[in-house]
Parts: C-alpha cells; structure tokens; sequence
C-alpha cells in the first residue's frame, strides 16, 4: 500500500516480485518520479523501471529476475506454490 502520509516520492524501490504494479506505489510518485520492481508470476519476472510522466506510467524492462513474491492485498493473497 505504500507510506501515503510521507508522499508524494521522488523514487520507491520494492524487494518483492508483484504479479502486476500496485496502482496505489504509483499513485504515490511525484512528477518525474521513479520505481523500479520485480513484475511477474512465482516462476519468472522482470525487473521493471517505471516513470511518472504527467498521467502516463512508461516502463522499461531491466532483465529477467526471481525475487521474493509480494504478498497482500496488491500482490499475491498467499504466497504462491512453487
């Protein structure tokens, strides 16, 4: 869910492979700002840069990964069988 009360951020880094973008960490970057997180299923991910440009979200794809799975309500509700 992020830290609402310290936003908005100028960058916020996650250690946990998400299966898509939590909308609310993107919500939570200013202008200009920057994410980079693990996207993907149990199995295979991609480390993804993602910029705030106004209304838009462009990514870049980092290369391939394997992190930990996010659990929770934007992530995975259990973690996932491996």
């Amino acid at each position: 869910m992020g830290l609402t009360e310290f936003a908005p951020f100028d960058a916020i880094l996650v250690a946990a492979a998400a299966p898509a973008v939590p909308k609310p960490l993107l919500a939570q970057l200013v202008d200009g700002g920057r994410i980079i997180l693990p996207v993907g299923d149990a199995e295979y991910q991609e480390l993804q840069l993602i910029e705030k440009r106004g209304d838009a979200f462009p990514a870049s794809h980092l290369e391939a990964c394997r992190f930990v799975p996010l659990v929770g309500y934007h992530g995975w509700q259990e973690p996932p069988k491996r």
